[in-house]
């Protein structure tokens, strides 16, 4: 099966480096194939015959072992993967009008409500959840409006990774090769 390890808050502010390389070879030990990174911020994408539950807790144990510091660490398979990309309208984009990203959630955090809870003025974005993430489109006009900023100081911020729609739709069509 495939699969794809988002994780957080790695090679943030030059805080938490993680080598892709490092990162490429650790997974390799674990008996995983057809490993690819993906830009600096923590996604791989790798196969095994490991049960999700398996693999995230192989990978925990791994990392936790090889770097000081913890990982959280998000696991998905390509199916979901590929939903949520798929549900984010292909007009939401990054350029010079518009921003938009996904927030991929923790199990805790995955639900709708969390919507709710985050200190954002919907007024001036439009926010969506799929089953495993949220996803957000506002004008680049509007973002200090929108008070997204302030997700950060949030507690649900610890629940989520976000990546930006681009990555998101990388990851989506790497996972069919």
């Amino acid at each position: 099966m495939k699969y794809i390890a988002l994780l957080r808050g790695i090679n943030v502010g030059g805080n938490h480096k993680v080598e892709m390389k490092k990162l490429k070879v650790l997974f390799e030990l674990l008996s995983y194939t057809n490993i690819y990174t993906y830009i600096n911020s923590g996604n791989i994408i790798f196969e095994t015959t490991d049960k999700k539950n398996d693999v995230l807790e192989k990978i925990e144990k791994c990392l936790k072992k090889e770097f000081a510091f913890e990982i959280p660490i998000i696991i998905k398979t390509e199916k979901e993967i590929k939903k949520i990309a798929q549900t984010i309208p292909e007009n939401w984009q990054n350029d010079t009008t518009q921003k938009t990203d996904v927030a991929y959630l923790f199990p805790e955090a995955d639900n709708k409500k969390i919507i709710d809870e985050l200190p954002i003025k919907k007024e001036f974005l439009d926010i969506r959840y799929v089953k495993g993430a949220i996803f957000w489109n506002v004008k680049r006009d509007d973002y200090n409006k929108s008070q997204l900023n302030k997700i950060i100081n949030h507690k649900s911020y610890k629940l989520m990774t976000i990546r930006n729609v681009n990555t998101a739709r990388y990851l989506a069509g790497i996972s069919e090769k």
